[in-house]
């Protein structure tokens, strides 16, 4: 036993030495960086305020321009000589010793994206020194490196004074949201990393499309755009008068019917909005969509297919837990924020219940459904212009393609193109003709299901018969009324 007690006081006074022999190498040698360090701080920086800054990853582009713009033309980076496998490497650890002497070396840089095609060449580790409000002021900026359990960028500031790092990382903060560089812009999420990804953001053009491209029944595009886009211009009137700014837009209907079409002209339209959208997998970032929109009002966050919330078990867990994420966004923001959601849906039976359970969220609900003869006739003319048809050639084809779709009239256009390109010859309402008889006959009665048109109006089918009609997300249920439209219905 007095061997044991022996062995464990020699072990202990062992470590003691090691502990001290370590503190008294690194204090007499804390290395270049720290020495840099505390002669612009004027005073020990181990002995100064440090504040830790986490941000998200795309959040850090946002931070290096500010940080240029306040360090000015007399502010300095310089970079660390530390590995950047090492864990847990920031200002604390570096000031305490734990990796040795750390020297100056080259700064480490990255591009990040700041819009559709343009980049930023940004600090991802260096340290910077600068003066503000004529104190000085040092930040240890750092990418965000999952590679290494780095799920976070992270700004360390420090100064000799605290409420110098305070104010300062205040007017940081506040720059960043004003001057974003995701402010205004378009983007969406993807699950992996691409290009132009700005920490799983990625920026899109803005779409073109113009009012008179889109076919919608009476009053629906009138509703939409006083609601997506006419809102927020009403903004002190609505909160003058205690009414919130936040809503939800549902355009619902039958997949091909121009849904996602509409959705591109309001976000074309909506010029100096951010918008984000999602669709696929990317509806899981409903969340952090939200977040962002917040920050960087007036946004849309679009939705596509979310009925996919309420069938998908492989997305992100249970349905119901996506589906919950979508309703916590929409009830989360609060009513000054001018933010629109703005979802689309083939099957809003899927989603009703869940909607009508907690009512508000969902603020206006306009179908889009198939085309009537009159819309027919002006989605055919819509893409058959610029091609030399004539008008009763295009006229008559919509009006014997009864039930079918934008998409279905899309299709009919370009093979009426093709036809007339293989015979090299321009485009005549003979090819028109022969392409719609391709498209009407049996053998493209599965193509008429892929293009959402139906096996459908053209097989004989008695009015009232019911079959299946093949939409890309799961099965639905349809009947015809009395005037030949299309009803859709539940399993």
């Amino acid at each position: 036993m007095a061997d044991q007690d022996a062995f464990i006081d020699a072990f202990a006074r062992f470590l003691d030495k090691v502990v001290h022999d370590h503190e008294r190498a690194t204090s007499s040698d804390a290395g270049e960086l720290v020495r840099l360090l505390d002669a612009h701080l004027g005073s020990p920086a181990v002995e100064c305020s440090i504040v830790t800054e986490r941000l998200p990853p795309w959040r850090l582009v946002d931070a290096d321009a500010v940080l240029d713009a306040l360090a000015g033309a007399q502010g300095r980076v310089v970079g660390l000589s530390v590995d950047r496998r090492q864990r847990d490497v920031g200002l604390r650890s570096i000031l305490a010793g734990r990796h040795g002497p750390v020297g100056v070396a080259p700064i480490d840089h990255i591009s990040m994206p700041v819009g559709p095609g343009e980049e930023r060449r940004v600090v991802s580790r260096g340290l910077r020194l600068l003066t503000w409000g004529g104190e000085p002021v040092a930040v240890l900026q750092s990418a965000a490196d999952p590679e290494w359990d780095r799920e976070q960028a992270t700004l360390e500031v420090v100064g000799a004074s605290a409420e110098t790092v305070d104010a300062f990382l205040a007017e940081v903060r506040r720059r960043m949201t004003a001057d974003s560089v995701l402010r205004g812009q378009v983007m969406t999420f993807r699950p992996h990393g691409f290009e132009s990804m700005l920490g799983g953001v990625a920026f899109v053009e803005r779409p073109s499309v113009a009012r008179e491209d889109v076919v919608l029944p009476d009053g629906a595009f009138e509703r939409l755009e006083q609601h997506v886009l006419a809102l927020g211009a009403h903004r002190e009137a609505l909160l003058a008068a205690g009414q919130h700014l936040k809503r939800g837009v549902l355009l619902y209907g039958p997949p091909g019917t121009g849904k996602t079409h509409t959705v591109r002209h309001l976000v074309g339209a909506a010029e100096g909005a951010t918008v984000l959208m999602l669709s696929g997998n990317s509806l899981g970032a409903v969340r952090d969509a939200a977040s962002i929109a917040r920050v960087l009002e007036p946004a849309i966050v679009v939705l596509e297919d979310c009925d996919l919330i309420a069938e998908d078990r492989d997305m992100m867990g249970s349905p119901d837990s996506l589906l919950f994420e979508l309703l916590e966004a929409l009830d989360g923001l609060d009513g000054d924020a001018d933010v629109a959601f703005l979802l689309t849906t083939n099957r809003p039976d899927l989603l009703e219940q869940a909607l009508a359970q907690r009512p508000g969220r969902i603020d206006l609900a306009v179908e889009v459904p198939r085309p009537d003869a009159a819309a027919r006739r002006r989605l055919f003319a819509l893409y058959a212009r610029g091609l030399d048809l004539g008008d009763e050639a295009v006229g008559a084809a919509a009006d014997r393609a009864e039930g079918v779709t934008a998409s279905f009239a899309k299709e009919l256009v370009r093979r009426t193109v093709l036809a007339a390109a293989v015979e090299g010859v321009p485009a005549a309402d003979r090819h028109l003709e022969a392409a719609l008889d391709e498209l009407l006959g049996d053998r493209e009665s599965f193509t008429r299901s892929l293009l959402a048109s139906g096996p459908s109006m053209h097989e004989g089918r008695p009015r009232g018969s019911r079959g299946r009609s093949h939409h890309g997300v799961g099965e639905e249920w349809i009947d015809e009324d009395g005037n030949g439209h299309v009803v859709l219905g539940g399993d």
